[in-house]
């Protein structure tokens, strides 16, 4: 039986001043990836060496891998070497051969087989950097900058931890910070003896959990940085798992709990986030017998297999770097050749490169219909959208969208550069409904243009509101801000005056916007009025600001911002 080891839930935090006592670190040899073995202590005429602790899936650790790159063509020339070291246990020497290769670090990287040279340095996290002087003595440990964390993007780092402290150590002069706290993934170690018997285990209890909860994000090829489909990846991954699921991080659910319920609430009921937790205490065993049947999905997709995939008719290059106005939306036309109106029950938008992709947008452009955008910039004959997050269209049963014969689809693509050029070619896969609805979905954009947010302002108000002409039933909520968008807020006031709050988001989280279908869709009649209310954080407390001294208007780039609430409905009376 294989155990886990059970992991503090902290930032990695210095255990010695370095500035003091600076402990020096004795030779090592570890392989890379070719099994030529690395001596890195013994290089001549070093002056100083970073060494990265580094993973292959962490996407904090991978983030920051050009960063190291640029680092070390800025340093090499002045003695200072750089190498990195992987002391995961479930990356093999492959594993850590390709990452390299596809992230080009441009330096040696190890492996470290039983973490034994992480435990030498007390390394905690991916990525954690030690720097060492020409005597190996530790004389900075800690983050590369402060630009990305947890739910944090920068658009630049405030300080710039590792070269500022590898230029003082240049001059002679002594480390202004020596330490900082580490964000990114926990190293995976080998495993340690179980303390207690184990009462509860892989195969019949957290296998469950995992696939009912988790894998359709995290499984292969899916926004999920690692899969979670074995008994080998949950115990690799444990220690992350642990400290997302005590923290409420994982699963992602930004929906206050007191108002609504939501069919795709993915919370984890009290009962299995303490089956979760009691197993990685007890030691992650893994049980007798075979884990509960995997769930079934469609390679790439989650609605299930499309029953028609439309790609974008010719590839998009993405380059490395954005111009300082960032990179104009691209639209691209799809035929669909359908020779008759088509009824839709799902679709889904796929990145081609997800790295790039910020959002997709599909538009149903109907025959003789020219390529329109509204005063508020979202456009009409709105299909299905993709952002980082859970947003594919789902209609429920008697209800569906409608694309009618000879349309043609509008794909709008934003990107964001992250350093290497890429090339996407981005799809959308549509599930017909398998006989003519009842209903159709509609969907309404409740939005604001009108709004400029003042420098420093920390919780300014904006409000969008539509009224409802005809009965209705609810579907749907999908709020969207961008880096400064704090808080979102539904509501219903109706004709009577009686006033229902529909969604609550106390915390709005760029990096994963969500679609909350309603548990059971709400009957709204006409002359209902639905407001939503948003505040945006534009002071320098806000660590995704890109400038709190600026005045933000509406627009279509990440720092500039949007208020809209999405809603999908369908009228009492039918399709319209």
């Amino acid at each position: 039986m294989r155990a886990c080891r059970l992991v503090l839930l902290v930032l990695a935090v210095p255990t010695f001043a370095l500035a003091e006592n600076p402990p020096k670190i004795a030779p090592f040899t570890l392989p890379d990836s070719a099994s030529k073995p690395v001596s890195p202590l013994a290089e001549k005429d070093q002056r100083a060496l970073v060494v990265a602790f580094i993973g292959t899936e962490c996407p904090i650790n991978n983030a920051y891998l050009p960063r190291l790159a640029e680092m070390h063509a800025e340093f090499k020339g002045k003695g200072v070497g750089f190498v990195a070291i992987n002391s995961n246990q479930h990356d093999t020497a492959a594993k850590v051969g390709e990452h390299a290769k596809k992230f080009a670090v441009p330096f040696p990287v190890l492996k470290d087989e039983r973490n034994a040279v992480a435990d030498k340095f007390g390394a905690k996290r991916t990525p954690e950097v030690f720097l060492l002087d020409a005597t190996s003595a530790v004389r900075y440990r800690g983050r590369i900058d402060d630009q990305f964390a947890i739910s944090i993007k920068r658009p630049a780092p405030t300080r710039r931890d590792l070269a500022e402290a590898i230029g003082e150590l240049l001059a002679d002069k002594p480390i202004s910070v020596a330490t900082t706290e580490v964000a990114g993934c926990l190293i995976s170690r080998v495993a340690a003896p179980a303390k207690t018997e184990a009462k509860i285990n892989y195969t019949g209890h957290v296998a469950a959990i995992l696939e009912r909860r988790c894998v359709e994000c995290h499984r292969t090829g899916q926004i999920g940085p690692m899969s979670l489909r074995n008994y080998e990846d949950a115990v690799a991954w444990s220690g992350p798992i642990q400290e997302a699921v005590s923290e409420g991080r994982m699963p992602p659910w930004h929906a206050d709990p007191k108002i609504g319920r939501f069919a795709n609430d993915r919370r984890l009921t009290p009962d299995e986030r303490e089956t979760l937790l009691s197993w990685i205490e007890q030691g992650c065993a893994k049980g007798e017998g075979e884990a509960t049947a995997k769930r079934e999905f469609a390679e790439g997709w989650t609605i299930g297999k499309p029953d028609v995939v439309f790609t974008m008719t010719k590839p998009c290059d993405v380059p490395a770097q954005a111009t300082r106005w960032g990179i104009p939306y691209r639209y691209f036309i799809v035929d669909t050749e359908f020779t008759e109106d088509r009824w839709i029950q799902a679709a889904q938008t796929k990145p081609g490169a997800r790295d790039v992709v910020h959002h997709i947008i599909v538009y149903v452009i109907k025959p003789g219909e020219r390529r329109t955008r509204s005063e508020d910039g979202i456009g009409n004959g709105f299909l299905v959208s993709y952002a980082p997050g859970d947003m594919p269209l789902v209609c429920p049963p008697g209800s569906a969208k409608k694309i009618p014969k000879g349309a043609q689809l509008l794909f709008q693509m934003h990107y964001t550069p992250n350093g290497k050029a890429q090339t996407d070619r981005s799809s959308v896969g549509l599930i017909f409904a398998k006989e003519p609805p009842k209903q159709e979905v509609n969907t309404k954009a409740i939005a604001t243009n009108r709004f400029a947010i003042p420098p420093g302002d920390g919780n300014h108000r904006v409000e969008s509101a539509a009224t409802l002409r005809e009965d209705a039933v609810l579907l749907s909520l999908s709020p969207h801000m961008h880096l400064r968008g704090k808080d979102f807020e539904y509501r219903a006031i109706l004709p009577d005056g009686k006033t229902q709050t529909l969604l609550s988001v106390p915390k709005y989280d760029f990096n994963w916007q969500t679609t909350y279908h309603l548990e059971k869709p709400l009957s709204l009649p006409a002359g209902t009025r639905i407001e939503c209310t948003a505040h945006f954080d534009n002071s320098d407390k806000n660590a995704n600001n890109p400038d709190p001294k600026k005045t933000v208007r509406w627009g279509d780039q990440t720092w500039e911002e949007m208020m809209i609430g999405f809603v999908d409905y369908v009228y009492v009376g039918g399709k319209k």
